[in-house]
């Protein structure tokens, strides 16, 4: 089977777990290099050139035109409408879903110290619990970012995207994800592939995990219905029963520099009527926050 990636190292480790799991089940896998938007403008915030479907258009491209049978994401960079004419065939177990500060842990940064990240998501949670520190850009591959730490402060990282490098001995500080609640889908890996072809679709089923599949998919429903085009800062996060939610809009602050945020934290059910809940839920998130700012 050909997997399309990103050929990012984090990406390629990515893909080889995907590889080694099909190795398992019989079907030898080579992987397919493809370079997005997203690897392409370093220079440009992500939320600037168009946030989520920035690192995933081009590798979904080579799926459609047949370059390749599968194109293996970070779930938590899929748009959250799959394309009609792509399945989601599977996801890996995840990760360690949460954030991390590396640098300095958020007890040690002293006020006005530099925070570093690309995530408008990540500076609003933090800025919502400590509006006295300064936050800046970033951009790049993990090493790049490791190493724009800034001298006096932090950069916020995944835990997960540490642990496919095995740089996990850099996390100054976990983050609790009940309270900086990650990107829908953070910490695993989705792969996709044509509709029509069943037999890709059916190896890719017998990789899947079933309890990531159920958790991202309530929270890709809390996703979808902010809107494809919503820019908001947001986090949907499940975890065993209950579902973290994190809305925020920074263009309408209670107070100078703090941004206007919404979390909640619901008990699923465990059935179909846990989407309901995440859509309900996002709704009541929007009418908090004061409605779509996307136009």
């Amino acid at each position: 089977m050909r997997l399309a990636t990103r050929g990012s190292a984090q990406a390629r480790g990515q893909a080889e777990v995907v590889a080694a799991a099909l190795a398992g089940k019989g079907c030898a896998a080579e992987l397919v290099f493809v370079e997005t938007t997203g690897d392409q403008r370093q220079d440009v915030p992500l939320h600037v050139i168009g946030g989520q479907g920035v690192f995933v258009k081009e590798v979904q491209q080579a799926v459609l035109e047949g370059r390749a049978d599968a194109a293996v994401h970070s779930a938590k960079d899929l748009p959250s409408t799959t394309m009609p004419e792509l399945v989601l065939g599977a996801f890996t177990a995840r990760r360690d879903a949460a954030d991390a500060l590396v640098g300095r842990r958020l007890d040690e940064l002293a006020s006005g110290a530099t925070v570093a990240t690309g995530s408008v998501r990540r500076r609003a949670q933090l800025q919502s619990q400590r509006p006295d520190l300064h936050f800046i850009e970033l951009r790049g591959n993990i090493a790049t970012r490791l190493s724009k730490v800034p001298p006096d402060g932090s950069i916020v990282m995944a835990v997960a995207a540490l642990q496919v490098l095995d740089e996990t001995a850099r996390i100054a500080e976990r983050l609790d994800p009940t309270v900086y609640v990650p990107a829908v889908g953070q910490g695993c890996v989705a792969i996709e592939c044509r509709a029509g072809d069943a037999r890709t679709v059916e190896l890719l089923a017998s990789i899947d995990d079933a309890t990531t599949r159920r958790a991202v998919s309530v929270e890709r429903s809390f996703l979808a219905e902010l809107g494809s085009g919503c820019s908001l800062p947001v986090g949907g996060y499940v975890d065993g029963s209950l579902l973290h939610l994190f809305l925020a809009s920074t263009d309408r602050p209670l107070v100078a520099g703090q941004p206007r945020v919404v979390t909640d934290h619901l008990t699923l059910a465990g059935d179909d009527g846990d989407h309901e809940l995440a859509r309900e839920a996002a709704r009541r998130a929007l009418a908090a926050v004061g409605g779509r700012d996307d136009g």
